[in-house]
């Protein structure tokens, strides 16, 4: 009865999250467009099935790996041992990237997408041993109290560099992988990790010190995967119409029904599997201690399989086609006034419904002790991914160049982080991690295929490719933007008394 009602519980917070999308595509269908689309019916099941399977998700971490999670946490701060830290940070980030379902949705639309040329298991290890090593480099850096900023610095200033090298088919993905691996396993994991560090060291900010590994997180995937790309593509010249997209009723082999359900959710058991092993390695072998309920704790990693499984049907049955349908429907209309609107209301809604933002805001809100506002910091930072969205539709729309738009926005947060105060730079590259939730990403992705194919001359692959990357950008810009601000007027308020 228990499990029942808390199923319950996760299963409106999940339909809750999906309500601003649906309140905007209505609103555009039936006020705007003023038509009902084909397969109206199969949309709406694969939306439910969406919230299903992220209800059952959330209860199975719940259950099994965030209290595990947590717990390893505090006894490995309590243990003190450095290299012991550092693994379990590699394994944590590593783990949890593997099984998180916007980087999987993402790697299987780029695989289908390049023909194959991108291998999504490859992608999908490629983001999670980055994460893994940003992770414990991040645990490092909480440790012994580096600044954040110098790592961010020099960190993007190697992104832009190596953004100018890479190939235009490889730039939008890479920029989306890196913004799909903070989001609903690796968030609170990671976020729980470095302030929980950083609370039980003498001498640690949680604000300064605990923030910050989220934005590592983002960071790096950048590099390798625009690395991975650089390997693929040498050697070879794109052709700028000829890649196909991804179809909305999945592959046409003849697996037979059950055969494939079966196959899938043995899939989405290997997906979940390393962080299964890495608990079961930590707890066993490394602190030499049972699980306190593994009933429950099985429990738990079953119903994360299954709502991970659930969640991938609802995205080929429900987001994806919304989201090339709505780009097409709109497409076909004069102007593109209503492109640009519809881009910027979808961010701006789904965003002041992120659960992981809110989360956020509220951990920052108590670390400050009443120097952020939380409401506020949701406030700007759903302005910036609404504003980060449009820009990168108008990057579709014009045709131009994802480098010269991704080198400027990453040159301006360099700038910005230069000049912010101390206090809000780790949780202003935090909040540009926590911005694209499990339900926004697809859409979102979907929203930039459907434009890239529907427009004569683009390239599905280089320009369907990069909203979730402008999506992280601006709610940096923003948020230290705002720091700024408010910090001149504090200081002309003491000049003026």
């Amino acid at each position: 009865m228990f499990y029942l009602r808390a199923f319950s519980h996760s299963l409106v917070h999940a339909l809750k999250n999906l309500f601003p999308i649906i309140a905007v595509v209505v609103f555009f269908q039936l006020v705007i467009l003023q038509q009902i689309p084909e397969n109206t019916l199969m949309m709406a099941a694969g939306l439910l099935i969406v919230a299903v399977g992220v209800a059952l998700f959330l209860q199975g971490l719940e259950l099994s790996i965030f209290p595990v999670g947590k717990s390893l946490s505090n006894q490995f701060a309590r243990k003190g041992s450095v290299p012991v830290l550092l693994s379990f940070g590699f394994a944590m980030g590593f783990s949890a990237v593997v099984a998180e379902p916007a980087l999987i949705a993402v790697a299987q639309q780029a695989e289908e997408i390049s023909e194959g040329k991108i291998k999504a298991l490859t992608l999908r290890i490629l983001v999670a041993v980055s994460v893994g090593l940003v992770v414990a480099l991040g645990v490092f850096r909480t440790i012994f109290g580096y600044p954040l900023h110098w790592f961010m610095i020099i960190g993007y200033i190697v992104v832009v560099i190596i953004t100018w090298f890479a190939p235009p088919e490889i730039v939008g993905l890479a920029y989306d992988s890196g913004g799909v691996t903070t989001n609903i396993v690796t968030v609170p994991l990671i976020a729980a990790l470095g302030i929980g560090l950083a609370a039980s060291i003498r001498g640690r900010n949680p604000l300064l010190d605990g923030f910050g590994l989220v934005a590592l997180a983002v960071m790096v995937p950048m590099i390798t995967v625009q690395l991975y790309g650089i390997v693929v593509y040498s050697g070879e010249t794109s052709d700028p119409t000829g890649l196909p997209i991804l179809t909305q009723n999945g592959t046409a082999d003849q697996t037979p029904v059950l055969l494939g359900m079966l196959l899938d959710l043995a899939g989405m058991l290997r997906d979940v599997l390393p962080i299964i092993i890495t608990i079961l390695f930590f707890q066993y072998l490394i602190l030499r201690r049972g699980l306190t309920n593994p009933r429950k704790i099985l429990f738990g990693f079953a119903l994360v399989v299954l709502g991970l499984y659930a969640f991938v049907v609802g995205l080929k049955l429900g987001l994806f086609p919304i989201g090339t349908s709505m780009a097409r429907q709109l497409m076909s209309m004069e102007g593109f006034v209503f492109v640009y609107l519809f881009a910027f209301m979808i961010g701006f809604a789904t965003t002041m419904a992120e659960p992981a933002l809110i989360a956020i805001g509220h951990q920052a809100e108590q670390a400050a002790a009443g120097t952020i506002n939380g409401n506020a910091i949701r406030i700007i930072v759903a302005i910036g991914v609404a504003v980060g969205i449009t820009l990168g539709v108008h990057r579709i729309i014009s045709g131009d160049s994802i480098h010269h738009y991704i080198i400027g926005g990453y040159i301006l947060v360099i700038i910005l982080t230069a000049l912010a105060p101390r206090y809000i730079i780790p949780l202003a590259y935090d909040l540009g991690g926590v911005t694209t939730s499990e339900v926004t990403v697809p859409l979102v992705t979907a929203l930039g295929i459907g434009l890239a194919s529907s427009i004569e001359g683009r390239n599905v692959l280089i320009d369907g490719f990069g909203l979730i990357a402008f999506a992280s950008i601006f709610p940096i810009v923003t948020v230290m933007s705002y720091a700024i601000i408010v910090e001149m007027l504090a200081k002309q308020r003491k000049t003026d008394s």
